[in-house]
């Protein structure tokens, strides 16, 4: 429990498909088990399942069309204004499409994640898993990682091993992989919320005990 006055967690979710992974961050802090709020979810296509989702949940969008824009860098300044105006403590892309530029990572480098379907650095860009099955890897996975300036870049902060099976699809794999993901966002989410992650060049090392608060940036 948290004293009363302190300023919960606010985190904003990016998401540009079904928002499973959404979903699932947003019932673990709505029940308790992760000490947050999930207080937006942003995306770059209206008609996406996680905009539904948040509808059903009872969270905010903030949605946009990309084309609508002369740059990425254009709406990520409207995107930036919204979290800085709902003080936004971290962000979260979780199944988000879209290459994040500086305008968006330097205000928030250390305090924005990204999920991606792959051991990174192996994979990165769209269609982990399908990428993994053509080349023939017989090991992929989930990783969580801080954000840079580059493509599925940053920092590693976890990873979870899934093992390719002879008669995948890439359906099959998917579904194996996002399992993986289910397990090791919510712990990303925790560690960045307790401040017990501390990058050291390409490196991050976990403190064995939680900071007593890290909120209010």
């Amino acid at each position: 429990m948290k004293p009363d006055g302190m300023k919960p967690c606010k985190v904003a979710v990016f998401a540009s498909g079904s928002g499973s992974n959404f979903q699932h961050i947003a019932e673990l802090a709505a029940s308790g088990e992760l000490d947050i709020r999930v207080d937006l979810l942003v995306s770059d296509r209206p008609d996406a399942f996680a905009v539904e989702r948040a509808r059903r949940l009872g969270i905010d969008t903030f949605t946009f069309t990309p084309r609508d824009y002369p740059s990425r860098e254009a709406y990520e300044r409207v995107i930036l204004q919204v979290l800085q105006e709902r003080e936004i403590d971290f962000v979260v892309l979780a199944g988000y499409m879209r290459i994040v530029t500086d305008v968006l990572v330097q205000p928030y480098f250390g305090r924005m994640i990204n999920l991606h379907p792959s051991l990174l650095p192996a994979f990165p860009g769209v269609n982990g898993a399908r990428q993994a099955l053509e080349y023939g890897v017989k090991v992929t996975g989930a990783t969580v990682h801080f954000v840079d300036s580059g493509l599925d870049s940053g920092p590693i902060i976890a990873q979870k091993a899934v093992d390719i099976r002879d008669d995948d699809t890439e359906e099959t794999l998917l579904a194996r992989i996002h399992a993986a993901e289910r397990e090791i966002l919510p712990l990303a989410i925790r560690w960045l919320r307790e401040g017990r992650l501390k990058m050291e060049g390409r490196r991050v090392f976990l403190s064995a005990e939680p900071k007593e608060d890290h909120s209010g940036h």
